[in-house]
């Protein structure tokens, strides 16, 4: 019977434990729910306070650009009296047209005829010409007579190796220019690598005619490339002799710049 009282009298306090118990959960739960509902009220009154601010300050901005423009385009009228233009007279004189006037035409300018002067060829020159007559001579005095020393014309040579650019008889080809040309148009072969980038144009290259006519020193003075150039001094390297140029009428060398011309026939 003692076991049994003492296990109804744990039991029943263990249940005004749990009653206990109970109670704070549900107070935690409440007090939770109130704060809660707080912070959400604090968001809710936040979020309206910046729609406010943002109304305000897009109404203000709105009112402030009213302002701006109603100053510039305000118009300002002077307090005058209106003046009535319907009793303005409306006589005004005639027009009279005047005749232009005519200018008389100016007179050519006189031409003056220059006066010729007469200018004799003969010139009078004026000079006192003193003679010293007194001489004194004799019978025994004999005249001393003068002899002139004959003046001996050295002709100065030429250098062997001087070249000439200018002579009194320039260097040609044998035939002419004309058989010249003739020979660079039947042995002119076009370099393939300049008909693959369409070159054309001059090359000019110099040369030296030699007293028996044969062409040396042969330089490009100015190439255009693309094979070009080298086919212009094999041009000249072969080419026949020349008539060789001639000063004093000896022949002399005699440099030379001739262009060679490299042109694509248009198809």
């Amino acid at each position: 019977m003692k076991k049994l009282k003492t296990l109804y009298s744990y039991g029943k306090g263990s249940g005004n434990q749990n009653k206990g118990h109970n109670k704070k959960i549900n107070f935690l739960k409440s007090s939770s729910r109130v704060i809660d509902e707080l912070i959400s009220l604090k968001s809710t009154k936040a979020k309206f306070q910046n729609l406010n601010s943002k109304l305000f300050f897009s109404i203000g901005l709105c009112i402030s650009l009213l302002f701006i423009i109603s100053a510039f385009e305000w118009q300002f009228y002077n307090d005058g009296k209106v003046v009535d233009l319907g009793n303005v007279n409306t006589n005004f004189e005639n027009i009279v047209e005047v005749p232009p006037t005519e200018q008389p035409p100016t007179p050519p300018p006189k031409i003056v005829q220059p006066k010729i002067v007469e200018v004799s060829d003969e010139e009078v020159i004026i000079e006192e010409i003193r003679i010293d007559l007194d001489i004194e001579m004799t019978e025994d005095q004999v005249i001393e007579q003068t002899i002139f020393e004959k003046v001996e014309f050295v002709e100065i040579e030429e250098k062997a190796d001087e070249i000439f650019t200018i002579v009194e008889q320039q260097p040609e080809p044998v035939g002419g220019l004309k058989a010249f040309y003739e020979y660079i148009g039947k042995n002119l072969n076009y370099p393939s690598r300049a008909q693959r980038n369409s070159i054309q144009g001059r090359v000019y290259i110099q040369f030296v005619v030699e007293k028996n006519g044969s062409l040396t020193d042969i330089q490009i003075v100015k190439g255009i490339g693309g094979g070009c150039d080298e086919e212009a001094f094999r041009i000249i390297s072969n080419a026949p002799k020349w008539n060789p140029g001639k000063q004093r009428g000896r022949p002399v060398r005699v440099k030379m710049i001739m262009p060679i011309l490299f042109r694509l026939e248009e198809i």
